[in-house]
């Protein structure tokens, strides 16, 4: 029988999985130029190595080669941030209003909600915005798809440089912690179409702050 499970990644692909995480996280941020030979170092590979992790980076659009200068953390435009809100709908939505409650996923959701609200009082947006990141990470976990569970990393690694554009992360983070919180006990209540409504309207009201504290830039 053809053993039909896909391949483990290679060096390159893990590495970029860990470069997707930092962007993810906030720590690599729009526009940051990357150092060849400190990250080879850092990361205990060959440039040849990293030369094939950035290009898999630039073709996910995380990353952008400038000719003479280097490589760089990409910065969004707005309408690849309209795009990546479209995507957004088409999977998170859908993947709510399906789901079972008691999915492994929604303890993950919990976890997300329960990190957030500890971060708050000490204002601490970077990581309030990686816990947001991953509650919308285990409401694509719900689908127990791997597939789509791979592409939204794509996607919300996008969505966190759109935000480490932003000059205001409390504003972008703040309101979303009492919502996320209402998702997910309609969710743990048991009605997940409930719940995949109000997650519809969080995108919209989400989508909108974004593009305007976008437009702001100039």
């Amino acid at each position: 029988m053809a053993d039909d499970r896909d391949p483990p990644p290679s060096l390159a692909e893990q590495v970029a999985m860990r470069l997707r995480d930092q962007v993810i996280s906030g720590v690599l941020t729009p526009g940051q130029r990357l150092s060849e030979a400190k990250l080879a170092t850092d990361l205990d590979i060959s440039r040849n190595t990293l030369r094939e992790v950035f290009r898999l980076l630039t073709r996910e659009g995380l990353l952008k080669h400038e000719p003479n200068r280097g490589v760089f953390v990409a910065v969004p435009s707005m309408a690849s941030i309209l795009d990546i809100y479209r995507v957004r709908r088409l999977i998170e939505v859908p993947a709510l209003a399906q789901a079972w409650p008691r999915h492994a996923a929604v303890a993950r959701m919990r976890a997300a909600v329960d990190r957030a609200e500890a971060m708050l009082p000490a204002q601490d947006w970077r990581a309030i915005g990686s816990a947001n990141m991953e509650f919308h990470a285990a409401i694509v976990a719900l689908t127990d798809s791997p597939r789509l569970i791979a592409f939204f990393a794509h996607i919300i690694a996008e969505l966190r440089l759109a935000f480490g554009l932003l000059d205001s992360p409390e504003l972008l983070h703040s309101p979303y912690i009492s919502m996320n919180a209402q998702i997910l006990a309609r969710l743990e209540a048991g009605d997940a179409p409930a719940a995949a409504t109000m997650l519809d309207d969080y995108l919209s009201k989400s989508e909108r702050a974004v593009m305007a504290a976008f437009a702001r830039l100039g």
